[in-house]
């Protein structure tokens, strides 16, 4: 496997970082590195937090870590260095926003549920909270009526003239 500058390597990762970045097979050929080499780079600068499109894909088919990525590095960025970062990685402040908001209710633990999602669940566990009660009911009667057999027999097994086995 051959040894590449640092120079070239730093060229050919900007290359594939870019907002329109050409496809690795096209990279590929243009630079004479192959591809599983290609995709081993982008895959090591996307663990480093490097904003990695895919190749042949919009800013919105970004990776779930890029665009978390992506807010990571906006977090902080006042309005006007916001708009030069989405300029230079071809995205929209908008865009920043929306999976800003999806990293936030994601992490949000309290339940989104409306009062009639609420109530129809309620309804629903009563509904089988009783189905159950009846089966353990009739489970119980069924094992009670089964011990009574049992103890009957054993009392009867002497009068009958039977031996315990």
């Amino acid at each position: 496997m051959p040894n590449y500058p640092i120079e070239r390597k730093r060229a050919v990762i900007n290359k594939m970082a870019s907002p329109q970045p050409p496809a690795i097979a096209q990279l590929s050929k243009d630079e004479g590195i192959s591809e599983a080499t290609l995709y081993n780079w982008r895959n090591q600068a996307r663990q480093k937090g490097q904003l990695m499109p895919d190749a042949d894909a919009g800013s919105s088919d970004l990776s779930a870590t890029d665009r978390f990525n992506a807010v990571l590095e906006t977090a902080a960025l006042p309005e006007a260095e916001l708009a030069e970062y989405c300029r230079k990685k071809g995205l929209y402040p908008e865009q920043i926003e929306r999976w800003k908001q999806a990293c936030l209710s994601g992490c949000d633990t309290r339940p989104l549920m409306t009062q009639q999602d609420t109530a129809k669940l309620r309804k629903e566990d009563k509904i089988k909270i009783s189905r159950l009660e009846k089966e353990l009911y009739r489970k119980e009667k069924a094992l009670a009526e089964a011990a009574a057999i049992i103890i009957l027999q054993k009392k009867l097994a002497p009068l009958l003239g039977e031996e315990d086995a």
